[in-house]
């Protein structure tokens, strides 16, 4: 983050507090860096998951996709990583996408 950036987003955080409205909704100074961690966590999860021995086994990355989270800050759409046995063993429900 350069440092007008970083101004940016400061003088966005302080106006949003100032004025009371929410840092952490859809369209709040913090939701984009919340996105980012979250997608950032769940790569990471990924790459541990999938080590040489599991990549041996056939299991190998499959693309993205898009999930919608609902939190108590509002609701966002990620971006996740998919595998070839994850894409074979889905079932989830709409109830499993609450964070």
């Amino acid at each position: 983050m350069t440092t007008k950036e970083q101004q940016e987003f400061e003088k966005k955080v302080l106006d949003q507090f100032m004025s009371g409205k929410s840092l952490f909704g859809a369209d709040g100074a913090f939701a984009p860096m919340l996105k980012n961690v979250i997608e950032k966590a769940l790569e990471a999860e990924m790459n541990s998951h999938l080590n040489s021995d599991e990549r041996s086994k056939g299991n190998k990355r499959n693309g993205k996709g898009n999930k919608k989270l609902k939190s108590g800050f509002g609701s966002f759409d990620i971006e996740t990583l998919k595998t070839v046995k994850a894409a074979s063993n889905r079932n989830w429900s709409k109830n499993d996408r609450r964070f």
